[in-house]
């Protein structure tokens, strides 16, 4: 188990963080491809491509990468963490001079960052792949991040449900990874900071395995927790419990603040995204 706490002090009041992460190989894969970093306000979960040479090594260079990148910063920007991603795609693309094939890898996470002129703080989240970010608000479940896979474009063009989505053949495929093109295209958007919000990031061997029903129900159950297990260990022990036919990697991020009068937690905040910046937004 991966745990990490810190405040962060804005203007309107502290902001503590917690984060808890843990990760498997699961039942069936001899080798975890999955990689994970949790810092303060940088949370990631990168999944090397099963099927692609050195995967494992892939993510492993994501989390470097970008551990690296922000390093150089005290305040973190959405610029920083674009560059960031497109010197991790970079990376990854250079482990091909090393060794024979192509390797490539997922990436999703949510980050602190300050945006604009009055320095606003809000949740970057980033994704590129099949990897997921949830967001959970004591009550329901909302998948945040959409899926860049084969069986998702078809669900959108309406051609099968995501139940049939479940047992596609294609349902492996990704459309979007590092490590594969010289320009990645990563979806990112920004989320107010609100009272009370935990954010899930995770790989796809948690989501192959419960849907979103079950997440939200370990989710909502933390009272059965026992004193040496975090909400990520039972989501990766309920995951290979169900199963466990790939490596299975999450990160939980809970953050709280003191209620603000004059806060407001509207879904997306798009008047602070930077002009020069292409902002992809998740489909609803």
């Amino acid at each position: 188990m991966v745990s990490n706490q810190y405040t962060v002090v804005l203007p309107n009041g502290p902001l503590s963080v917690t984060a808890y992460a843990n990760s498997d190989r699961g039942s069936v894969r001899t080798l975890n491809e999955d990689s994970m970093l949790v810092l303060p306000r940088v949370y990631l979960v990168a999944d090397g491509m099963g099927g692609h040479s050195f995967g494992d090594r892939a993510s492993q260079c994501v989390v470097q990468s970008v551990a690296r990148a922000v390093a150089q910063h005290d305040i973190l920007t959405p610029e920083h963490i674009v560059h960031a991603i497109s010197e991790a795609n970079l990376a990854v693309i250079a482990l091909r001079g090393e060794e024979d094939g192509v390797s490539g890898t997922t990436l999703s996470g949510i980050a602190l960052v300050s945006v604009g002129a009055d320095e606003e703080t809000r949740w970057m989240a980033f994704n590129v792949g099949d990897s997921r970010i949830y967001g959970w608000d004591g009550r329901s479940l909302q998948q945040l991040s959409v899926d860049h896979s084969a069986v998702q474009e078809l669900i959108d063009l309406g051609h099968i449900t995501s139940i049939e989505a479940s047992v596609h053949p294609d349902r492996n495929v990704i459309t979007r990874a590092l490590g594969i093109h010289s320009h990645v295209d990563p979806d990112f958007w920004l989320l107010p900071v609100a009272t009370q919000q935990t954010f899930v990031v995770c790989s796809d061997g948690l989501t192959k395995e419960l849907d979103d029903d079950l997440i939200a129900g370990i989710l909502a159950d933390r009272a059965a927790l026992s004193d040496d297990e975090s909400i990520a260990d039972r989501l990766v022990a309920a995951a290979i419990a169900a199963g466990g036919s790939d490596n299975v990697t999450v990160v939980v991020v809970d953050a709280a603040r003191a209620a603000d009068n004059d806060a407001t937690d509207e879904d997306t905040v798009d008047r602070v995204i930077p002009q020069h910046l292409e902002q992809t937004r998740p489909r609803k």
